[in-house]
């Protein structure tokens, strides 16, 4: 280790294998933490909950940032890039947000692996019945969605 002085000022320099292994460490220390099933919450309620946010922020009831908790950023970005085009489609069409009704009605849960579920909500609304897929993670000790497909 060396010290380097300029004015008043004393820096220590590390040798570059030094600063890579930090690099590393606080890499590492951040980097998202895998949960087991047994570690986490039952996933029925914010597989309901995330479902009928997602919906309402598509119907321009609610901001997708109240999502950003739940989702993973490739989600946040799917489900933004939607809301937006919903919301520009209403605004050509002269039409403002209305809050619609959804419904739950049913929710089929599967638990591929440890720590991951997978699960299809039926909603039925105004118009029509959606069926919704959606991923589940768990990571950092909570439930957060890695994927979310209307079909």
């Amino acid at each position: 280790m060396a010290t380097h002085v300029e004015g008043s000022a004393a820096r220590v320099l590390y040798p570059r294998a030094r600063r890579a292994d930090a690099q590393e460490e606080v890499a590492q220390f951040f980097a998202p933490q895998h949960a087991s099933t047994i570690d986490l919450p039952d996933p029925v309620p914010l597989l309901r909950n995330l479902t009928l946010g997602v919906l309402e922020t598509f119907t321009g009831e609610r901001r997708v940032d109240q999502l950003a908790r739940w989702v993973t950023e490739d989600v946040f970005r799917s489900v933004s890039t939607h809301a937006n085009l919903q919301a520009r489609a209403r605004s050509a069409r002269g039409l403002p947000a209305v809050r619609r009704v959804h419904d739950i009605v049913s929710i089929h849960v599967t638990h591929p692996a440890d720590g991951i579920v997978e699960a299809v909500v039926i909603t039925t609304g105004p118009a029509r019945v959606r069926a919704i897929a959606l991923r589940l993670e768990g990571i950092d000790r909570r439930w957060r969605c890695t994927s979310f497909t209307q079909l």
